[in-house]
């Protein structure tokens, strides 16, 4: 299975990456496979887990749900069948308002939010490949988390369908959730 990863010249769907059962974990970005590996430090799985924490306490009893990776985001462009679709990502924390959305497989179309947390082998392609391709499908709110710098970046979709200018917040604020006003996330406690 490591050959997909480099066999560029080949895309792949849903339909291909529902058949890959060498217990390692993939992600399609247009037809495009990567390999998850390896898996998120302990520092990562710490400020997953309090973001998640943070965003799950304030939904109980909600109609959003926010979802922990490993959680399948299948990202059509149109109208395709569902084992034609040519992006399926798999985000450290998705947040989906829209019950239509989801299914036993995870969810089909955008989320209202989603947040990355930066590695060394992943902050490329959480800045340009999932940038674009979360900007292209419509996901309202899109979160850079980065543990070295102990900032995260607030990217909106504007009128444009677009991602203006973002907002950086530091180890020491708060971040009011655009999607959900009434919600505060601490970053001291993210990024203890």
């Amino acid at each position: 299975m490591r050959a997909l990863a480099e066999k560029r010249e080949e895309l792949y769907t849903y339909g291909d990456y529902l058949q890959w059962d060498d217990g390692e974990r993939w992600e399609l970005i247009d037809g495009v496979p990567y390999n998850m590996s390896p898996a998120p430090n302990r520092r990562h799985q710490d400020i997953s887990g309090e973001l998640h924490r943070q965003f799950a306490t304030y939904l109980l009893d909600k109609p959003c749900n926010a979802y922990a990776a490993p959680f399948d985001v299948r990202l059509p462009e149109g109208d395709e069948a569902e084992n034609e679709i040519s992006t399926v990502l798999q985000p450290d924390i998705s947040v989906i308002c829209d019950s239509h959305k989801l299914d036993d497989a995870g969810c089909i179309g955008a989320p209202d939010l989603i947040i990355e947390i930066l590695s060394p082998s992943t902050a490329r392609k959480d800045h340009k490949e999932k940038f674009n391709r979360y900007e292209r499908a419509g996901v309202n709110e899109y979160w850079l988390v980065d543990p070295a710098a102990n900032t995260v970046t607030v990217f909106k979709l504007c009128a444009d369908k677009r991602y203006g200018r973002p907002d950086v917040y530091s180890d020491d604020e708060k971040i009011v959730v655009g999607i959900l006003p009434e919600l505060v996330i601490d970053l001291v406690l993210v990024f203890r």
